[in-house]
């Protein structure tokens, strides 16, 4: 179902029943999977590739060139997964690296005006709520909200079930598990409602509170130091807990804290 004033590149491939709006642009190198709808009024440049049950809303602007200006501009992509929403004005760029895409997982929403910018890695069932802004080689984890305006710094990486309060600054990485808010971020605690809502255990809820409270209340000590601390406490064999440690020990840029 192609409407009549869309353009769509005959290189692109078209899945099975989607549906192409009013003056959609479609250029070569383009998958869009089955049942995929494409309202009006929007670009998608490849190479992409787009999974099954994406919805896109009009003015999104999705698979364009990166802002990098470093890149000379050889051929890369973005590879989207399945049963995403992109709400209006919603802007995802190609990667810099020829090999490595742009990459977003399924179930994910993004609401209008949010941004996934180049060699983003971007999980699943998240949500970037009105105007929040992903940076360059940034890594999402599952299930993470971001409020509106709120902003990731480049190379920075948010674990997984972590709520972002809004108009926040990220510029260090983020435990998982957790909340944050300020201009830059500060840790506010766990994330407790998100981790009752996914279905976290009690045992796995206090182990984690056993976690946080060792790493991160005492703000003055040193974070090598607690995190020896917790391994040698019993919450530190909670599989939650182990993949927070995880997390914090393959850092490069620091914690929020």
């Amino acid at each position: 179902m192609i409407h009549p004033t869309a353009v769509v590149s005959p290189k692109a491939e078209i899945g099975a029943e989607v549906e192409i709006g009013p003056y959609c642009i479609i250029g070569d190198d383009v998958h869009i999977g089955d049942r995929t709808r494409l309202h009006a009024h929007l670009v998608i440049e490849g190479p992409i590739r787009i999974g099954a049950d994406n919805e896109f809303y009009p003015f999104c602007c999705v698979g364009t060139r990166c802002q990098d200006l470093k890149h000379s501009g050889e051929p890369t992509s973005v590879q989207i997964g399945d049963r995403n929403t992109f709400r209006e004005y919603v802007s995802v760029h190609r990667s810099t690296n020829p090999e490595i895409p742009t990459r977003i997982g399924s179930d994910n929403s993004f609401l209008a005006y949010s941004h996934v910018a180049h060699d983003v890695v971007l999980g699943n069932h998240c949500i970037l709520s009105n105007c929040a802004q992903l940076a360059g080689h940034v890594t999402i984890e599952d299930y993470v909200i971001l409020s509106g305006l709120s902003g990731v710094h480049q190379f920075c990486r948010v674990g997984a079930h972590v709520m972002v309060g809004g108009c926040t600054k990220v510029v260090q990485d983020v435990a998982p598990y957790t909340i944050v808010d300020g201009t830059p971020a500060q840790l506010r605690g766990l994330n407790l409602v998100g981790l009752q809502r996914r279905g976290f255990s009690k045992e796995e809820i206090l182990s984690l509170k056993t976690a946080y409270k060792t790493l991160f209340l005492k703000k003055e000590s040193n974070l090598s130091a607690q995190i020896q601390v917790l391994k040698e406490m019993e919450a530190a064999q909670n599989g939650k807990v182990q993949d927070m440690l995880k997390f914090l020990q393959s850092s490069e840029r620091g914690f929020v804290r």
